[in-house]
């Protein structure tokens, strides 16, 4: 019936059943072994040989892993019995070699070079022997092998004595390099000639080896002759400098100018790295033009070429500087900004690829890639001082440019860009900003590299300026979160952990506003949000450097606060193994009074914690713990600490837990000991002691001058506030006068009709205010009862101090008004700094009624004065 119910696709693949299960059932042979009995019978060698005799019969009758193991193991058996080594396994690998294949020939190679440089060859023939098997095998079909012999017998150069290497090298040397040879041969022969001239004097260089450097260098073949040019910088070296301007440079000269560009590239690079050879007039009538041509003529047709000149560009110029002329300097420098912008147009001030092919873009963009890695070179060459119209532009655009890899390159020398600058480094702040930024991580990653040193350099005023004197770069802070964001969102985790470490620096580059508004919030999300460790507990390395230099006191005790509740007391365990991680973080960088005083009974507290991973980790760090408490002025946290270990022993049932508890105690126990076990171990314990201590005291130092510096600035401010707030009093009271100033002069213009009367009046005023004037107002102060500090800008504006004034408000208004009828008078010092302010009110109010310009105003006025003055009176009795 489920036949019946299948489809046709079902049937189809059901089909062949059958079939399959018909496969099932065949038997196949097994083989039990790796190597059938005759194999084992070949690889059987009898326990009775020695060493000696075992290597010969394997290199005789063996395997080719067997003989390979022999020559492998060949520098034991020379340092157990060269004799017999030498005189009887030396000459059989000898013949084994002809037939071996390449991995035994590498094999022997590395185990004669070990021999020949192990020193361990007391015999000249047995030297002879090696040498002759190396010498045999330069010549080798296979390339790598040859070239793995020639790098053994160069290397090998360096330990033989001088009349070694005169018989057994420079002998067959000379047949190697005849123009019959082959060309590896020959290539050979140049490399060897460039290795023994240091070996030897100038003379003996002079007479055996220039003639065959003559001859390669001009051999039929550009290959020859671009290796034997590049010898010759070890060959002028060998032969002191006058032989070099004689001999080497007409030859170097002659090969700059070679049809082969490999060739020239040749000849360019030597002459660089000989450029301290040569004198100034050399440097000026031969080596200036020859390379002038050469950069003309690369830079127009020969594009392969280019790239080992703009490589070398810097070192070329630095070198060549001192022979320059004004004209000179400005042609390489020219030169230098054609290169940088290769392969680009600029449009409306953006840098963009020019449709080149493939392998030309390629080219194009190593060699301004090379140029962004000699840009520190040539802000030296031009002077910092003229950056600004000569280099900025082409910086800027090398920042900007479309390859990832310039951009990285200019990314890894801005710290010594900026250094160079020096006061001028406000001119790359743009660029700054640019690359951090920048869309590839590659770019973030290479400035982080030295970001610490880029961010000081660029924030300062130049040498000898203060920390305080810090420079505002613009979208710094915007920047630096940006990059940050940008990290954490990518799967690099690595190159957001480097950033976070990083940040450490912003305290001393930002103010610490900026850090706690914008960058506190981020390293706690990143700590409990984020799912790599090693980013986690970066965040909370660069939280402790954050808490350990803000200089406020209010920021420092809410940030202790979130960690406490978010960190210390969070809901999942692993924010809670998070602030044991910070909680090690924070015994390395504050003190240790510090430590005990907001991190270690939080700590201490997890002993209850319901998970056995974060009891598990405390009880590792109970010894870290232990060493933050002081004795004896931190006993009762010592009481807390073996409270903690008493109830991990009596209460614990993981048994993890428990193991490491039981280690724990030991461990404090050998912390308690104060009797030393030795003479030698007391003097280590003593200095290791000290040495902590002095480093806590310093940093109990720090931590007590952060809090001096945050009193002192508070202390300013207010002061800087007070002073803000007197002048702007004192200008408002200066108006005031100015406008009072006029009103009297409009009503004694207006007076002078009646003379007599006006000065009648006035002399009694003056008289009644001189006779108040005497009554004392500091008694009633000191009697009152209840006192209130008002400012002097709620009560008295323009001072600066505060006064005690009585509650009482009868005797305030008294107070008011004793103080404004003695400033009446025509007292030189007045008494307090108020009284000019209370002169200037009364004066003003006074000329709001004189406006009219009638004696009944003036009447009104005595008569309120009298008023006032009987208040007075009466108070003062009371």
């Amino acid at each position: 019936m489920f036949v019946s119910k299948m489809t046709l696709s079902q049937s189809g693949l059901f089909g062949q059943i059958d079939d399959l299960q018909d496969l099932t059932f065949i038997e196949r042979p097994i083989r039990r072994s790796l190597k059938t009995a005759e194999e084992i019978d070949k690889l059987t060698v009898d326990e009775d040989l020695n060493d000696i005799e075992r290597a010969v019969y394997l290199l005789s009758s063996g395997q080719d892993v067997q003989r390979a193991s022999v020559i492998v193991n060949l520098p034991n058996l020379v340092r157990q019995n060269p004799a017999e080594t030498f005189r009887r396994v030396v000459p059989k690998v000898r013949e084994v070699l002809h037939v071996a294949g390449a991995d035994m020939q590498l094999a022997a190679a590395g185990s004669f070079l070990t021999i020949l440089q192990d020193d361990i060859v007391l015999i000249q023939t047995h030297t002879h022997s090696i040498l002759q098997i190396v010498l045999l095998n330069l010549d080798h079909r296979d390339t790598v092998v040859g070239n793995a012999w020639l790098e053994t017998l160069l290397s090998a150069i360096d330990a033989l004595p001088k009349e070694t290497i005169r018989q057994e090298i420079l002998s067959p040397l000379v047949s190697k390099a005849q123009l019959s040879q082959s060309v590896p041969a020959r290539l050979a022969s140049c490399r060897i000639l460039g290795k023994v001239a240091s070996k030897f004097e100038s003379s003996v260089v002079k007479k055996d080896l220039l003639p065959l450097v003559r001859s390669l260098c001009q051999d039929v073949e550009y290959e020859v002759r671009s290796c034997m040019c590049r010898q010759l910088e070890n060959i002028a070296r060998g032969i002191g400098l006058d032989h070099t301007k004689a001999v080497v440079l007409p030859e170097l000269v002659e090969l700059a100018r070679d049809e082969g560009s490999t060739v020239r590239l040749a000849a360019f690079d030597t002459i660089i790295n000989l450029l301290e050879m040569f004198d100034s007039d050399d440097r000026t009538r031969v080596i200036f033009p020859l390379v002038k041509t050469f950069c003309e003529k690369c830079f127009k047709a020969d594009e392969a070429v280019l790239a080992s000149l703009s490589f070398q560009y810097g070192k070329l110029c630095h070198g060549l500087s001192a022979s320059f002329t004004d004209e000179q300097h400005l042609w390489f420098l020219e030169f230098y900004k054609k290169l940088c912008c290769l392969g680009l147009q600029h449009e409306n001030g953006h840098c963009e690829s020019q449709p080149y092919p493939l392998e030309l873009e390629n080219k194009y963009a190593l060699v301004r890639r090379n140029c962004a890695y000699n840009f520190p070179a040539m802000v030296l060459f031009a002077d910092s001082n003229h950056f600004l119209s000569e280099l900025y532009r082409t910086f800027s655009s090398l920042c900007h440019d479309p390859e990832i890899s310039v951009r990285r390159t200019a990314a890894e020398g801005f710290h010594e860009v900026v250094k160079l600058l020096g006061p001028n480094v406000h001119y790359v702040h743009k660029e700054l900003i640019t690359l951090l930024q920048d869309d590839s991580l590659e770019v973030m990653d290479a400035l982080l590299n030295h970001l610490q040193e880029t961010l000081e350099l660029a924030t300062s005023r130049g040498e000898g300026a203060g920390p305080e004197s810090k420079v505002n770069v613009p979208d710094l802070v915007p920047a630096l979160v940006a990059a940050e964001q940008k990290a954490a969102s990518s799967l690099r985790w690595r190159v957001h952990e480097k950033l976070l470490q990083r940040y450490s620096c912003l305290p001393r580059v930002i103010s610490g506003d900026q850090i706690y508004f914008r960058f506190l919030q981020r390293m706690f999300s990143i700590i409990t949000t984020n799912n790599v460790l090693p980013v986690q507990r970066e965040a909370a390395r660069t939280l402790c450097v954050f808490l350990r230099y803000n200089r406020k006191q209010e920021q420092r005790q809410e940030i202790i606060t979130k960690i406490m509740q978010e960190l210390a007391q969070g809901r999942s365990y692993w924010n809670r193994l998070r602030f044991l991680d910070l909680c090690e973080i924070a015994i390395d960088l504050f003190s240790k009074s510090y430590f005990c005083k907001h991190f270690l009974i939080q700590a201490l507290e997890l002993v209850n914690d319901p998970v056995a991973n974060v009891r598990y980790k405390l009880c590792h760090m109970l010894p870290r713990l232990r060493s933050t408490i002081r004795l004896p002025a931190d006993k009762h946290l010592l009481q807390q600490l073996e409270f903690c270990v008493r109830k991990l022993l009596c209460r614990e049932k993981d048994k993890d837990v428990v193991a490491t508890v039981r280690k724990t105690v030991l461990e404090l126990d050998k912390m308690d000991i104060t009797e030393p076990i030795s003479e030698h171990f007391s003097l280590l314990q003593y200095h290791k002691r000290h040495e902590r201590d002095l480093l806590d005291q310093k940093k109990e130092k720090e931590e007590t001058l952060l809090l001096e510096m945050e009193l002192l600035e508070r202390q300013q401010n207010e002061a800087k506030l007070a002073g803000e707030k007197h002048t702007e009093k004192k200008r408002r009271d200066s108006k005031a006068g100015i406008s009072g100033s006029k009103g009297m002069s409009g009503s004694t213009s207006g007076a002078t009709l009646s003379t007599s009367a006006g000065k009648e009046m006035r002399r009694a005023k003056l008289a009644r205010s001189r006779s108040l004037s005497s009554h004392p107002s500091t008694t009633k102060m000191a009697n009152s009862d209840k006192t209130l500090k008002v400012k002097e800008s709620g009560s008295c504006p323009g001072s600066g101090k505060s006064s005690i004034i009585p509650i009482n408000d009868d005797a305030l208004r008294s107070h008011h008004f004793n103080v404004a009828s003695s400033s009446s008078s025509l007292s030189p010092t007045p008494s307090t700094s108020s009284m000019p302010v209370l002169i200037r009110s009364n004066t003003s109010s006074s000329v709001d009624h004189r406006t009219n310009g009638s004696k009944d105003t003036q009447s009104r006025k005595l008569t309120i004065q009298r008023k006032s003055n009987s208040f007075g009176m009466q108070s003062g009795r009371e």
